[in-house]
Order: structure tokens, then C-alpha cells, then sequence
């Protein structure tokens, strides 16, 4: 039978479709090798350290204000404060820190480049649907395998479960599907509640992607809410100011006004002084009072200087309720170019949760799966649905076929032979 095997023409024609297809699987489904050789995706999650060398002072500054963990958006953007949106999907970590770095000098005018390091904080999840025992979302790890990922999701479903297991997962799919689609529509309004704030604005329109839901007026109820009490404390908080820096201008004229009146007084002690300086000088009058007048004098300058330091403190003090005051404004800008960076990642998860329990529950209505119920070993079929360069498909897979991060796994029956 081996000697078979290994000749003739038939023999031939096997191992070159054999080695065809071993070709094609390893091109299509490329390892994830090294992680500086990893392309990033949507729902990468990165921890990015940036560090500038100040070549006058001879130290290391620290940009904590850039410092921390961000996710890679659905558009493929990282959202960077004083960098903006990145473009970071199909790039490598070292690639997206050279563009940090390159970035921050450029737009802050830097004559060092500030040194950025992004590492890998945590792969965008792998999905699992089928015949599993808990098909869902599940984080990646390297060198993930189609037959690891079952292990994962719990192993393959037993047969006996089959018949009152079909009943549970369409229950509980739907349940899922409400979950998740009720998180979804409130991800979209709260998305457009972002952008009015951000756009200053006191309110929003419905996004026309969910016009019509039942559960609109109070999920925007609760988004309106919100986006007034970030307005108020905006305002208040501004207004605050602007009376403090309307107090302290009142002040400054005030003290402007005695500053004037102060010095006509100097201006009479001195004229006073002048007539009192010969009289001394020839005896006639005391040096006492020679002495007294001079010291009126010094004592009014003194009054002056102050006045005029009052005034100095005054302005200073109007600069900084000035900058407080665009603090304020950056810090509710930056904090909701945070939450809605999130929201976006969230509701890309939250529309992959959906489209997955939509899936479970037409397998569960799945007549074929159904059928295979009676049977005593169910023949399985495993393909992958993969997003590449933007566009999805769907590839054929085997239990040793590699995984990668965002994949969805499905596993399923065998269709039924035909009788």
C-alpha cells in the first residue's frame, strides 16, 4: 500500500495539490511572530511612555501628560493628546512610536525629539461561535490555534446536549442579543452627546442609525442630562472667574486712584520740604521739624510703592484666573476626546457582540444541527472570518490552523449527506 502511495501519476498529482494547498493556508494565515513585528488592529490596546532628553539642562523630562494606556479606535486612529488622531491600524508598535515622537517635535516646535516606547498592553480579542460549550469573546494570547481556542471556549458541545442544549442557547443568544443591542443604541446616542459637547452645543439630534427605537427618549434623557450638568459646571466655574477677575480689575483701579491721590500728597510734602530747607539752613526753623517733613515724605513714597504692588499682584493674579480659565475649557476637551475614544471602541465590541448573537441564534434554529442531535459523533467543520486590509472574508481553517487577534471562529456541523 505505501509503494502505491508513493508512485505512479495519481500519486504525483496528490502531492502537488497537496503542497498547493499547504501554500496557499501559510500565505493566507500568516503567524504572528515577534510583537515589534505584529500590525496593529482595531481594539489594540497600547501603553505608550514618552521621555524627552532636555539637552540644555541635561535631564530626562517626563510626559506624563501623554503617558498611559490608549485603544486603537475603529476608524485605526490612536487618539494621542498633543498629537491628535494617529493613524495606527496596519502599522507596528515601532512605527507608531517613531510617528509620536516625530509628531510631538514637529507640532511643539521641539529641538529634541521626545522618545516614545509603545508596547502591547492587550490584543484585540478572538470570537468563537458554534458548536462550543461557551461560544463569546475571549482574549488572545500568541500562537493561538483553532484547536487552543476550542479548549478555551470550553471544548466542543457534547452530543447529548444537543437536543435540550439547542433550546437553552436560543434563549440565551436572545437574551445576549437584547443586552447587547441595548448597549449598542446607547453607545450611539452617548457618541453623539460627546460630539455636542465638544462642539459646544446644548443639545444633540438623534443619529438617524437609530431613529425610531422604542428606547430613545429615555436613553436620551439621560445623555441630555448628562451633557447639561458638563455645561454648568463649565459655565459656573468660568463665570466664577470672570467675577474674580472683575473684582481684582476693580481693585487695580482703585488702588490706581489712591496711587494718584498719594502721590499729590508727596507732591505738597515735598513743596513743604523745599520752603522748610533754607529756613533750617539759616536758623530759623528747627531741624526737627526739617526732619519731621522729610520723613512725611518717605512715609507717603513708601504708600506708593505699596499701592503699586498691589496693583502687580492684582494683575498676576488676573493672569492666572485667565489660564485657569482655559484649563478648565482643556480639561473638559481632553477628558471627552477620552470617553469618546472609548465609546467608539466600545461600540465596535458591542456591534461584534450583536452580529455574534445574531449568529448563535440562527444556529440554534439550525434544523440541520437539529438532526445531527440523533447522531452519535458529529462531524465538524472549523472556518475563520477574518477582516484584511478593511474587507472580511471567510477561510476554510483546520484544528491546527493559527489564529489571529479580532478572528471569529466557527464551528459547525457538517451539512447532512443526502439520502
Amino acid at each position: 500500500m505505501f509503494e502505491a502511495f508513493r508512485g505512479g501519476p495519481s500519486s504525483a498529482r496528490l502531492h502537488a495539490r497537496l503542497a498547493a494547498t499547504c501554500l496557499a493556508v501559510s500565505l493566507v494565515i500568516p503567524r504572528i511572530a515577534a510583537a515589534d513585528e505584529y500590525h496593529l488592529g482595531s481594539q489594540d490596546k497600547l501603553t505608550i511612555r514618552v521621555a524627552e532628553w532636555q539637552t540644555v539642562e541635561g535631564t530626562f523630562r517626563d510626559w506624563s501628560a501623554v503617558n498611559g494606556e490608549y485603544t486603537v479606535g475603529p476608524a485605526g486612529t490612536l487618539s494621542v493628546p498633543f498629537v491628535g488622531e494617529l493613524p495606527a491600524s496596519g502599522k507596528t508598535t515601532s512605527e507608531v512610536a517613531a510617528a509620536i515622537g516625530e509628531a510631538l517635535q514637529r507640532k511643539l516646535a521641539l529641538s529634541d525629539r521626545p522618545e516614545a516606547s509603545v508596547e502591547m498592553a492587550q490584543f484585540r480579542p478572538f470570537y468563537i461561535s458554534g458548536e462550543v460549550q461557551t461560544p463569546g469573546q475571549f482574549p488572545f494570547v500568541p500562537d493561538l490555534t483553532v484547536l487552543k481556542a476550542i479548549s478555551v471556549a470550553g471544548g466542543i458541545r457534547r452530543i447529548a446536549d444537543y437536543g435540550p442544549q439547542l433550546g437553552k442557547d436560543l434563549v440565551t443568544a436572545k437574551g445576549n442579543f437584547d443586552i447587547y443591542d441595548d448597549q449598542h443604541v446607547r453607545l450611539i446616542v452617548r457618541r453623539a452627546r460627546i460630539d455636542a459637547d465638544m462642539a459646544d452645543k446644548t443639545s444633540f439630534e438623534v443619529p438617524k442609525e437609530v431613529e425610531g427605537d422604542p428606547r430613545l427618549p429615555t436613553i436620551v434623557a439621560d445623555e441630555m442630562t448628562i451633557l447639561a450638568a458638563d455645561q454648568k459646571a463649565l459655565k459656573l466655574k468660568l463665570e466664577a472667574l470672570d467675577d474674580l477677575k472683575g473684582v481684582l480689575q476693580a481693585e487695580i483701579e482703585s488702588l490706581q486712584k489712591k496711587v494718584v491721590n498719594q502721590q499729590k500728597q508727596v507732591d505738597l510734602a515735598q513743596q513743604q520740604l523745599a520752603g522748610i530747607g533754607p529756613l533750617a539752613q539759616k536758623g530759623l526753623v528747627a531741624n526737627s521739624r526739617l526732619l519731621d517733613s522729610q520723613q512725611t515724605v518717605a512715609d507717603l513714597q513708601g504708600k506708593i510703592l505699596d499701592y503699586e504692588t498691589a496693583i502687580l499682584t492684582a494683575r498676576q493674579s488676573i493672569s492666572k484666573a485667565t489660564q485657569d480659565a482655559i484649563d478648565a475649557r482643556n480639561s473638559l476637551s481632553s477628558t471627552l476626546a477620552v470617553d469618546r475614544q472609548q465609546t467608539e471602541a466600545d461600540l465596535n465590541e458591542a456591534a461584534l457582540r450583536v452580529n455574534m448573537q445574531k449568529g448563535l441564534m440562527v444556529v440554534a434554529n439550525d434544523p440541520s444541527i437539529r438532526a445531527a442531535s440523533d447522531s452519535d459523533q458529529p462531524s465538524l467543520v472549523y472556518s475563520l472570518v477574518r477582516v484584511v486590509n478593511g474587507k472580511s472574508s471567510e477561510i476554510a481553517a483546520q484544528e491546527n490552523t493559527p489564529v489571529l487577534p479580532g478572528d471569529v471562529i466557527k464551528v459547525r456541523l457538517a451539512p447532512m449527506a443526502s439520502q
